[in-house]
């Protein structure tokens, strides 16, 4: 009985009660855990930064886009495990969750290994395609083979924080963060400043960091009555696995895309040489901490609305939408707008190499002036994948930000190579068409959604009461924001 409470005290009631304070109890431990998984990824930059030189650091800067590239794929999937498990616990059909959770275990185990040996094969041949310059090229080869020993720790992490959202609980995997990114920096130190183990000595400390960060999730689940692997009765279902492709793979492919197009956009940054490269990656860590609210709000989106639209309740769709637009827009229109104006404070965190410094101030000028934009496709396509059209806006990001920026660089910045601005601007202008049109099709969706199917009784008394505690809460929560 004791154990049965406990979990139960871990888990977030999504169908019923304010939505203002518990999206926010959501959202920003998640935000949090993505900004403190980069400050400790940062803190490999910064390492190497202090006691290496231009070109380490560049080694390190230019495997970013790449190794978003092969994990995307299956970082999208574990969308999908959170969308099956909350439609589950939305109808309140939770017998055979352990299946779920076992069956998302296998993916994501079995991806690990795949990027592992992936990863190490076509490190080289890649890193070459996209222009690397020589003098770098080796070390980046070093860190990108050491670094995808860890991939299937990292998948094991992704699955798992996933398959704990599901039932509202984002504060245990940003414990495990915080414990493997202190062991992180412990280690990048030591690997780098003693051992003198360069790029090499920052690889492995990720791996090590990854470990743990898995270890420590595996074993939350395992403390959770609702979604422990029973092993005698859990195994792996093909209707569930079939449900978890059907809204993951669409995001999945949707971040390869993406993540294709960050690559060429990187390969024409490399083409301005290592001042650019170690540059433009240091600004991007900026834009990093700004995104991960963008998107702790968008699979706040996907969670509460796959719950209650599970249970039938449009109305509170509504509004966990509204609330998690708003909330975001706010908090990511401060957060850019201090790193844009403080640009050159902020950019010697990493280098004091002058010539990197003016390449990091225009990429802060051009992109993190608009980093808000964002909230307005990632929210909105997240709320359509958590009423299970998962491929829509898959595609409408595919053809707004990628597509788009792909013709840019091999058009529009052909006719000036040499012109760093003219690369840059190319994130806000896709921004904006993409939300455009991502919002456009929630509005249709949405209303077409919540209109065929057969309404729950009227909860206008609850809605109001909601309300009145959301007004009241608002307090107590900003300060926190």
């Amino acid at each position: 009985m004791n154990k049965a409470i406990e979990t139960k005290r871990k888990q977030m009631d999504m169908l019923q009660g304010p939505l203002l304070k518990k999206i926010l109890l959501f959202a920003l431990p998640l935000a949090l855990g993505g900004i403190l998984q980069q400050l400790f990824n940062s803190a490999d930059v910064a390492v190497i930064g202090w006691f290496e030189d231009s070109n380490a650091q560049a080694a390190v800067n230019s495997n970013g886009a790449l190794i978003n590239l092969l994990i995307n794929l299956f970082t999208g999937l574990s969308v999908g495990v959170t969308v099956v498990i909350s439609e589950h616990i939305g109808r309140d059909e939770k017998k055979d969750i352990h299946s779920m959770v076992f069956t998302a275990a296998v993916i994501a185990l079995i991806s690990g290994v795949l990027l592992l040996a992936v990863g190490i094969a076509i490190a080289s041949p890649v890193l070459r395609t996209m222009d690397v310059p020589s003098q770098v090229l080796p070390l980046a080869v070093k860190y990108l083979q050491v670094y995808f020993i860890g991939m299937p720790f990292l998948m094991i992490y992704n699955f798992g924080s996933a398959i704990l959202r599901s039932v509202g609980d984002t504060r245990r995997p940003l414990y495990s963060l915080i414990i493997a990114g202190v062991i992180n920096i412990g280690l990048n130190l030591l690997f780098v400043a003693v051992f003198k183990m360069s790029v090499v000595g920052v690889a492995v400390a990720t791996v090590v960091a990854d470990a743990v960060s898995a270890g420590c999730v595996i074993v939350f689940i395992m403390q959770n009555e609702t979604l422990r692997i029973r092993f005698k009765k859990s195994k792996v279902k093909a209707k569930y696995l079939k449900r978890i492709f059907v809204i993951g793979l669409p995001a999945g492919l949707q971040g390869i895309v993406f993540s294709l197009s960050n690559v060429c956009i990187q390969t024409a940054i490399n083409g301005f040489g290592d001042k650019a490269m170690a540059g433009s990656g240091d600004a991007l860590y900026f834009e990093y901490y700004v995104y991960y609210f963008v998107s702790a709000f968008a699979q706040a989106a996907v969670t509460f609305i796959s719950q209650n639209f599970a249970a039938g309740n449009y109305a509170r769709c509504r509004k966990i939408f509204k609330v998690n637009m708003l909330a975001a827009l706010a908090i990511t229109t401060v957060l850019s707008l201090t790193f844009a104006l403080g640009g050159k404070l902020f950019i010697r965190i990493y280098t004091s190499d002058e010539e990197a410094i003016k390449f990091a101030l225009i990429r802060m000028t051009c992109v993190l002036s608009g980093e808000m934009l964002p909230c307005t496709y990632e929210i909105a396509g997240g709320a359509l994948r958590g009423i299970g059209h998962s491929l829509l806006p898959a595609l409408i990001t595919v053809v707004g930000s990628c597509v788009l920026r792909i013709v840019w660089v091999y058009t529009i910045f052909r006719m000036y190579p040499q012109n760093f601005y003219v690369l840059m601007i190319i994130y806000p202008i896709t921004w904006v068409a993409t939300g455009a049109a991502m919002l456009v099709s929630y509005y249709a969706i949405s209303r077409k959604e919540f209109k065929v199917k057969t309404h729950p009784p009227d909860t206008s008394d609850q809605e109001e009461q909601d309300a009145i505690e959301d007004r009241e809460n608002v307090k107590e929560i900003i300060p926190l924001s």
